[in-house]
């Protein structure tokens, strides 16, 4: 599978050829870090925040994230619960290495986060990949969903909003999956990194649902929602009994996360939100208009993503499959974009785009990609 950095490189060597490039690739908002937050890294830099941390995190930090989840989830959560790690990848190997033994059976979404699949095959875990489906707006099918489930399932995880389709599990899906989960001996790991960034309808935590939130590690961070990726900080909300083991891989790995990006984190939580609102409207605005271009491309049908910021359209009746598509717009109408399969055998037929890039840039982009279809609509 083609990560969305390995595009990035060959966009970037196209473009020191000369060529103009616009990157739809790579899943990282395009707005400034906010200004709060970035004074206070810097001011965390002059105060000496520079030497080593507890390993779980800093403690306000780890309060203030517990104050958050609690409020933005409904569940209680507590400062001992809370992992802070460099970047949200930690907590989902961690917790994979901690949960995990050979031939034990993780369900996850297909197309999917391609960690989720690589990460369990690592271990020696056994992948049962759950295809989602364009006609249930990239949510499970339900039976299917059950039919899975046996008595080596160990971990299911849950990504909504979800990357790379923009599809949300809807309330009453979710809370089925709830009642199918609850009795199991199994963990659910929650990858809620895109929380926040919705349109409709906010999405729902299954943390959240009666029972759930003692079988749940919640996974999120701070690159998403407020535009700071590489600042590295992320974090996971788990019972006690999993975060003292997570605590204990933290320590023999990366010992702790940077002190002064951790005091970043505290501004970005407590401090204003208007910026995250603002980035969300953004988003809102190019959404809309990146599936309307893209639905005027001869080949090509894009639905609306309900949450996160990729648009996910179906290729198929171009007669090209993914990755020979996406080669072709990257070498004929300079724009980067994922092949839909390199999430997973199940995202065939489809090409993920980031609209996370200016709205001159987006509409430049469809117009370079309508002139191309003429590639595939003549049948050249």
């Amino acid at each position: 599978m083609e990560s969305a950095f390995e595009v990035l490189a060959r966009a970037r060597e196209l473009e020191r050829q000369g060529r103009h490039v616009i990157h739809l690739e790579i899943g990282e908002p395009d707005f400034p870090s906010p200004s709060h937050v970035v004074d206070a890294g810097k001011r965390a830099l002059d105060e000496g925040w520079t030497k080593y941390g507890p390993t779980p995190g800093l403690p306000d930090l780890r309060t203030a994230v517990a104050d958050y989840v609690s409020r933005t989830r409904g569940i209680k959560a507590s400062a001992d619960q809370v992992c802070v790690v460099p970047g949200a990848k930690p907590i989902l190997f961690f917790t994979m290495i901690a949960l995990l033994e050979a031939g034990d059976e993780v369900i996850y979404p297909d197309p999917g986060f391609p960690i989720y699949e690589s990460m369990i095959r690592f271990l020696g875990a056994v992948a049962v990949p759950i295809p989602l489906r364009e006609d249930r707006h990239f949510s499970f099918d339900l039976d299917l969903f059950s039919s899975r489930l046996s008595d080596r399932t160990k971990l299911v995880i849950l990504n909504s909003p979800h990357n790379p389709t923009g599809g949300m599990i809807p309330r009453a899906d979710l809370q089925t999956i709830a009642t199918m989960l609850r009795d199991r001996p199994l963990m659910v790991l929650s990858d809620e990194i895109y929380s926040r960034i919705w349109y409709e309808s906010e999405p729902l935590s299954v943390a959240s649902l009666d029972g759930m939130a003692d079988k749940t590690i919640i996974v999120d961070g701070f690159s998403k929602t407020y535009s700071m990726t590489g600042w590295r900080l992320g974090y996971g909300v788990m019972p006690l009994w999993l975060a003292d083991a997570v605590n204990k891989l933290m320590v023999n790995s990366n010992s702790c996360t940077a002190s002064f990006t951790q005091r970043a984190g505290i501004a970005a939580l407590l401090g204003p939100q208007d910026c995250v609102s603002a980035m969300i409207n953004e988003f809102r605005n190019r959404r809309v208009a990146v599936v309307h271009g893209l639905n005027q491309v001869p080949g090509f049908r894009c639905a609306l993503p309900a949450g996160a910021f990729y648009a996910f359209p179906n290729i198929t009746r171009t007669g090209m499959k993914s990755k020979p598509l996406a080669d072709l717009l990257l070498n004929e109408a300079g724009v980067a974009s994922l092949s839909g399969a390199s999430f997973g055998a199940h995202g065939e037929g489809y090409l993920r785009f980031s609209y996370a890039n200016s709205l001159p840039n987006i509409l430049e982009a469809v117009e370079r990609i309508r002139k191309v279809s003429e590639h595939w609509a003549s049948g050249s």
